[in-house]
């Protein structure tokens, strides 16, 4: 068993740069650093991906897909907060899993980089319910690729009112709240290093 903490990578789902998720995420690995964990924040922006096809795949993995790759490879567990469109989850976060679970150089399927990992999902939306149904579609692509999504998620309605900054919650329940998922990921990551 390893004395370090948990490494736990997080990012929003979005590119906006005044998005409502991207001012979340912050508050999220804020909840998981106070419970122990070690949080990379990254910006997919940083990362920019073609929309997923097999012939882009053949001709040669895309640079961005082998970083993300060793970046979720060295991690473990996931913080995603994912805006909510059309019901769903948006194409950016589709596509970006969809490229990490691609075959790895070594020919290893990517889905092992996910299976057994935590994960804690929320999101947030200028709507009343905050993106809740883009994280029922969001927990079910998590699980299918392996992770173990905590069972807390929050959805924060009305974002701009309470999302005015990144980082600033103003809302003292919800913060609680989204602090809580963070910590649940923090300690579950923590319980499934042990039984390694």
């Amino acid at each position: 068993m390893s004395d370090t903490p948990p490494r736990l990578l997080a990012f929003a789902g979005s590119l906006r740069e005044a998005s409502y998720n991207r001012r979340l995420i912050p508050v999220l690995a804020d909840g998981a650093e106070s419970a122990g964990a070690t949080v990379t924040l990254v910006e997919l922006r940083d990362y920019p991906l073609p929309v997923y096809d097999g012939d882009i795949e053949a001709a040669g993995m895309p640079e961005n897909v082998r970083r993300l790759q060793a970046l979720m490879a060295a991690h473990e567990g996931l913080l995603v907060s994912t805006p909510e469109y059309n019901g769903s989850i948006p194409a950016l976060v589709k596509n970006t899993l969809d490229w990490i679970s691609r075959p790895m150089e070594d020919g290893r399927s990517g889905t092992t980089l996910f299976a057994g990992k935590v994960a804690g999902i929320v999101s947030a939306s200028p709507g009343p319910l905050g993106g809740l149904r883009s994280l029922l579609v969001l927990r079910d692509a998590l699980a299918k690729l392996g992770l173990l999504v905590v069972p807390r998620q929050v959805a924060v309605g009305s974002a701009a009112e309470r999302l005015p900054e990144r980082g600033v919650l103003d809302d003292a329940r919800l913060r609680e709240a989204v602090h809580a998922v963070g910590a649940s990921v923090a300690g579950w990551a923590t319980g499934v290093r042990r039984k390694d």
